[in-house]
């Protein structure tokens, strides 16, 4: 077992983040990270491997090239390995529908986590993910069928969304992004060292202290439902008898024993349900519009001049900081221009944020080029390019628009209450 750990103070948590997400590389040894299962007659062999290390994509051709098994299965979801196999994936995004529907957020800590990712590959030298990418080719080299096996990762993201509160979630946010800049530098030396049983397995544990409810969607579930999966390959009468799963060392620790009580087909199901939106901020969202509206009538009740003031304060201070931010990204002029008049109403609506109005202007002004979408996976790993990518650009302009819009509430609520009631908030 590996050694308990006390909490984390916040000060140290992007340091946590940054050694937790490079879980995932190789031992001198392969005795821990290569463990043979029997369920149903059939026998499972998990490899734990490396997203960013030559090493595990050593193993993986290694294991495969034996010729002793008659299925591989990856740790990859349908959508990470369409994108995993389709280079040109990128190129068919249509960003002005992704933040119609409201899927901005999680696109962007997509791009996010392939920066960070991005950004550890270049200094080890190996592309992420190569190593699944390799077990792709070996199964269709020697026509073996090939099973994802993870769960879907808008799925992973939207729980993970849901579980963690508020704040949590600026935390987090703020750690991945500040990871991508200042996290710690790192060797190939390090890394291997990580795969340590007894030192992964510390790792994790500091995980679930730090951030329970994110190890618990992030980690926990899927293994329950990487182990189900693997379940089900075993339990079908014409499936396969000798099963190679490659996954992330990290998930061997939880896989494990998860064997000795699998899943269910219902466990699966609750596994693989996205959960309903939210509705506390949905409502807090609404009261805050609400108690600004009344701010206004109380203080046209008490003279217009005052009523006339706070409108005028309202739109100057929110608008003004949205398009601040909108500027910030480099948007366009009439983008700007949408965010100082967007961002007043917008903050008085939940279901709409300035954000989302301002990037999808932007991207019917400047749609992104072809070539935008060809250098995205160089460009996201290079900060100095993140503003000319014309992607990018239009996240960021999202970001940063959402973010004026924020802070613009917070100074011009406190503002007009302290106009209202005569005192600070």
């Amino acid at each position: 077992m590996g050694r308990r750990v006390a909490p984390l103070p916040s000060a140290q948590f992007t340091t946590l983040v940054t050694r937790i997400r490079k879980e995932f590389v190789d031992t001198a040894s392969n005795q821990d990270i290569v463990k043979t299962i029997h369920r149903n007659g059939k026998t499972i062999t998990l490899v734990g491997t490396a997203h960013v290390s030559q090493k595990s994509v050593e193993l993986v051709e290694e294991k495969v090239r034996t010729g002793e098994y008659d299925c591989i299965a990856v740790e990859l979801c349908p959508p990470r390995y369409q994108n995993l196999i389709q280079k040109s994936m990128w190129k068919n995004l249509d960003i002005f529908q992704v933040l119609k529907r409201g899927k901005g957020t999680l696109l962007l800590v997509n791009l996010a986590l392939t920066a960070y990712q991005k950004r550890l590959a270049d200094k080890i030298g190996v592309e992420p993910g190569r190593e699944m990418v390799r077990a792709i080719e070996l199964a269709e080299e020697h026509q073996l069928p090939l099973e994802v096996i993870d769960r879907d990762i808008t799925t992973t993201l939207q729980r993970m969304y849901r579980g963690v509160s508020f704040w949590q979630k600026i935390k987090l946010f703020s750690s991945l992004v500040a990871s991508i800049f200042v996290g710690e530098e790192i060797t190939e030396e390090q890394i291997e060292s990580l795969k340590e049983g007894d030192m992964l397995h510390s790792l994790v544990e500091e995980f679930g202290d730090v951030l329970p409810s994110v190890k618990k969607v992030l980690i926990d579930e899927r293994d329950q439902y990487m182990v189900g999966r693997l379940i089900q390959l075993t339990e079908s009468p014409d499936g396969p008898k000798n099963i190679l799963a490659m996954v992330g060392a990290g998930h061997l620790i939880g896989m494990l024993p998860a064997f000795d009580h699998p899943p269910r087909q219902e466990n699966l199901e609750e596994l693989d349900r996205k959960p309903p939106p939210g509705r506390t901020g949905y409502y807090i969202g609404w009261a805050i519009g609400l108690f600004i509206l009344s701010m206004f009538i109380v203080g046209y009740m008490r003279s217009p001049e005052l009523g006339g003031q706070l409108v005028l304060q309202w739109i100057v201070i929110n608008g003004g900081l949205s398009a601040l931010g909108s500027a910030i990204a480099f948007a366009h002029p009439l983008s700007i221009l949408t965010a100082f008049l967007a961002a007043p109403l917008t903050s008085l609506n939940p279901t709409v944020g300035a954000g989302m109005v301002v990037g999808m202007v932007e991207t019917w002004l400047r749609k992104p080029k072809v070539s935008d979408f060809e250098a995205l996976r160089e460009d996201i790993g290079q900060f100095s390019q993140w503003w000319h990518n014309g992607v990018i650009r239009v996240f960021l302009i999202f970001f940063f628009a959402n973010l004026g819009s924020a802070i613009g509430t917070f100074i011009a609520g406190s503002s007009i209450v302290y106009q209202i009631f005569g005192q600070a908030p």
